[in-house]
């Protein structure tokens, strides 16, 4: 069957109306769906409290009041790593006002441009107290609103929930209303499973990079292993970056090349062991997305909805990859956008190398 013109032409225009309108309602859909993200993850706690008698409001605040303590914890450990960060930032803005005095003598002395040009460049128009008080007024009430929104979402969603899937249900034809059933089932296991996934993985993460930076001797090293396994949520770069980040900062604070070359290091045996060992068997084929369309929609997500683009970005392919697979008109890009299919057969020296590393984690 030959694609017409008309055709392609149509789908380019769906496709960009679709990117606009995300872009346009992120204020209102971005709050709902990691409200409702959060919610198929707590769905399981529900259920269990359901079936010991539990009316579904109580359910429902309980899970509620897991999740704060959940993201209270959290903040608590980030907040005291940082608190004995802070202690050494005037120690690395020194340094880095030293490095970045440098830099701009290396400037002067081979491109001829005068250091009071260079600091003019830099400086450019500072903006006054009350436009920075004004600012950060306006950053924090929206904050407060996107958060009281997202808790708001999470709750009424996990309390009427059955009401919604019931919703979907109708929507199609009765014979269709199974496979429908099989859809929301699976879309919601799916977020389910990759959040858990990425739960569990973190937590490895931070052991391994904390048992890693405490033996090279680096400063902080907690923090960093915590920020480093934080990032994990954003594939192929976050880890990227945290250790980056601790790299840098190790470097302002003077460490010898043999330490910033164990960053270099653990950073590289860490990802081998995360990608040969860890990612099998926690994360598993739970979310069959293969690179290149990971990539493409974190840049996307960025875009359309900045930073919460980028945390909602893979779940919401994998739920879209789901519903895909039982659409006919959809199973192409279900296809384009999954796992690719190995051309190349493996050889035996790589099955013989990833068997050994399955059956020691096994026993």
């Amino acid at each position: 069957m030959i694609i017409t013109t008309n055709s392609a032409i149509k789908k380019i225009v769906l496709i960009f109306l679709v990117v606009a309108g995300l872009y346009l309602a992120k204020t209102f859909l971005m709050p709902l769906l990691i409200g409702g993200i959060l919610a198929t993850v707590f769905l399981p706690f529900c259920n269990w409290l359901e079936r010991r008698g539990l009316s579904r409001g109580f359910a429902s605040f309980f899970a509620f009041l897991l999740f704060v303590l959940i993201v209270a914890i959290l903040v608590s450990l980030i907040g005291w790593q940082i608190s004995g960060l802070i202690k050494d930032v005037n120690i690395i803005k020194q340094k880095a006002i030293e490095i970045g005095l440098q830099t701009q003598q290396y400037i002067f002395s081979n491109l001829g441009i005068s250091l009071e040009k260079q600091s003019k460049f830099l400086q450019g128009e500072q903006p006054s107290l009350a436009s920075i008080m004004q600012l950060t007024i306006g950053s924090l009430s929206s904050i407060i609103t996107f958060l009281v929104l997202i808790i708001t979402y999470f709750l009424f969603l996990l309390y009427s929930r059955r009401h919604i899937k019931q919703f979907f249900i109708r929507l199609v034809s009765p014979p269709q209303q199974a496979e429908m059933a099989e859809i929301l089932t699976s879309a919601t296991k799916v977020s389910q499973q990759y959040l858990f996934g990425i739960s569990k993985m973190i937590v490895c993460l931070w052991f391994l990079y904390g048992i890693g930076f405490s033996a090279l001797g680096i400063k902080n090293a907690i923090f960093f292993a915590i920020l480093c396994g934080l990032l994990e949520i954003i594939p192929y770069v976050g880890n990227l970056t945290g250790s980056t980040l601790t790299f840098l900062v190790a470097a302002l604070h003077g460490a010898s090349p043999s330490t910033l070359g164990g960053i270099v290091i653990i950073y590289g045996s860490i990802q081998l062991f995360q990608g040969w060992v860890l990612e099998p068997f926690i994360l598993g084929r739970q979310v069959k997305i293969n690179p290149l369309f990971t990539i493409i929609a974190l840049v996307l997500g960025e875009l359309v909805w900045g930073i919460p683009g980028i945390l909602l970005a893979i779940p919401l392919l994998a739920i879209f990859k789901i519903v895909g697979d039982h659409i006919e008109q959809l199973k192409p890009y279900s296809f384009l956008v999954g796992e690719l299919e190995s051309i190349e057969p493996e050889s035996s020296f790589m099955k013989k190398l990833k068997g050994k590393f399955r059956s020691f984690w096994v026993e």
